[in-house]
């Protein structure tokens, strides 16, 4: 029997609260902290005891602080959310202080931290991918960039808030992003260095993959939304919506994955002495020749998270002791809802550029007392008892449902309970996988 447990879950978004619900649920938790947590994140309760979980005023990149208390109070677990701690090597930290946490170290970050790291790796290691090359020079990357006629994906190098790739479809697309990344610098140093890709036709997915340095376990396929706008125009996002399962890839389909690409990168793990313990995300492009990795992400997605969790029925906190513990072997049989599970953002206006914060939120209660339907905080705040907003994307709108189009209607139908001046929402979430599913019946 294991013994009643302290968790600290560091981030404060969506991601962060659907980790938080769903740690809540495990009987092993006794007291769950988050930093800095929201205010939907504050009205979580622990199942176990009833206690509430505890927000604490410390930012998730705050990392000495976090030590500081992580010191005094001594979590059995923590949980790091977010890719910034994990890029500046928080888990390290806490390991470095006989403290255990759950995520990849700073090495093994670098999968999301550096595209140039990740592009190269997979070209060692064999693992399918687009044609790319790596600049540091403007010059040489607008040449490369006519040689595929304007046609490709450019990446900065570093972090960049789920904002450092822009799809191109023409040299004027093209040049302008050089001269933004590489020039003006609107990422900052993220852009100093830029990995430029081929364009990939096909449909994108993310796979989410546990690891413990041994042993894959890879969940089923979601979908993610990036762009702001329907049929997916507009500018790039941290994402405006998925849903999961997909129905492009069935189980043997998923099996291919992760002997074609999964596989070949753990083995290039081991033959580097990359020790990764954590959660793999890649995004994928579903191409006429097979499934290719558009980039690696060492995090849950947000919000692929939000329906991930709303489906998992094995204990969250299990899988994370088993991974930081290297015992997933013992847990390859996970446990998923047969449901479909849909979130969708709700975000301010003007996102993904400046937008006002302090903007009264109504009809959260209401759309949570529909069936099946959770609704994630990501950027609000209390204020006089009220939720007001305080990000630019505020809320995941989820829904469970016996199939995708019933999951889909449940959670825009809780959208609708859902108001605030100025918000925006994409009204095509799940459109692709309803077109194949029409397509392929017919």
């Amino acid at each position: 029997m294991r013994p009643p447990m302290k968790v600290l879950v560091i981030g404060g978004g969506g991601r962060e609260h659907a980790l938080v619900w769903k740690l809540a649920q495990s009987p092993h938790v006794r007291t769950l902290f988050c930093a800095p947590g929201n205010a939907g994140i504050a009205q979580e309760r622990i199942a176990a005891t009833g206690a509430p979980v505890q927000c604490l005023p410390i930012g998730a990149e705050d990392l000495s602080l976090l030590l500081t208390w992580a010191q005094e109070h001594r979590p059995d677990l923590t949980v790091v959310g977010p890719d910034n701690p994990l890029a500046l090597g928080v888990v390290d930290l806490f390991e470095a202080h006989g403290l255990r946490a759950w995520g990849p170290t700073r090495a093994a970050a670098r999968f999301e931290a550096s595209k140039v790291f990740a592009q190269q790796f997979m070209q060692r290691h064999g693992i399918p991918t687009a044609r790319a090359a790596t600049f540091t020079d403007p010059r040489q990357a607008s040449q490369f960039v006519v040689s595929l006629n304007g046609r490709c994906a450019i990446k900065a190098d570093g972090l960049a808030l789920g904002k450092g790739v822009r799809v191109c479809h023409n040299l004027n697309e093209a040049q302008t992003t050089i001269e933004d990344f590489m020039i003006r610098r609107v990422l900052g140093e993220a852009g100093q260095q830029v990995v430029i890709q081929e364009l990939l036709e096909g449909i994108e997915i993310s796979l989410h993959a546990l690891c413990d340095g041994q042993t894959v376990v890879p969940f089923p396929t979601a979908q993610d939304h990036k762009r702001l706008g329907e049929g997916n125009t507009g500018p790039n996002t941290g994402g405006m919506g998925t849903y999961c399962p997909t129905p492009f890839l069935d189980e043997a389909g998923v099996a291919t994955v992760y002997e074609a690409i999964l596989q070949p990168w753990l083995r290039g793990c081991r033959s580097e002495g990359i020790v990764f313990r954590g959660l793999l995300y890649p995004g994928l492009m579903l191409t006429a020749d097979g499934a290719k990795v558009l980039e690696f992400n060492v995090r849950f997605g947000d919000p692929e998270a939000q329906v991930y969790l709303t489906r998992l029925q094995t204990d969250l906190l299990e899988l994370l002791l088993a991974t930081v513990e290297g015992r997933l072997a013992s847990c390859r049989a996970l446990q998923w809802s047969p449901s479909a599970s849909v979130c969708i953002i709700l975000a301010s206006a003007g996102y993904p550029g400046g937008y006002r914060k302090g903007v009264p939120i109504h009809g959260i209660e209401e759309a949570e007392r529909l069936p099946g339907v959770k609704v994630f905080h990501a950027g609000t705040a209390r204020e006089n008892d009220r939720f007001i907003t305080r990000g630019g994307r505020v809320l995941g709108v989820t829904a469970l449902g016996p199939d995708l189009s019933t999951a889909r209607e449940k959670a825009y139908e809780a959208v609708r309970c859902i108001s605030f001046e100025g918000m925006q929402y994409r009204r095509d979430i799940g459109f692709q996988a309803l077109e194949w599913i029409r397509s392929h019946k017919s």
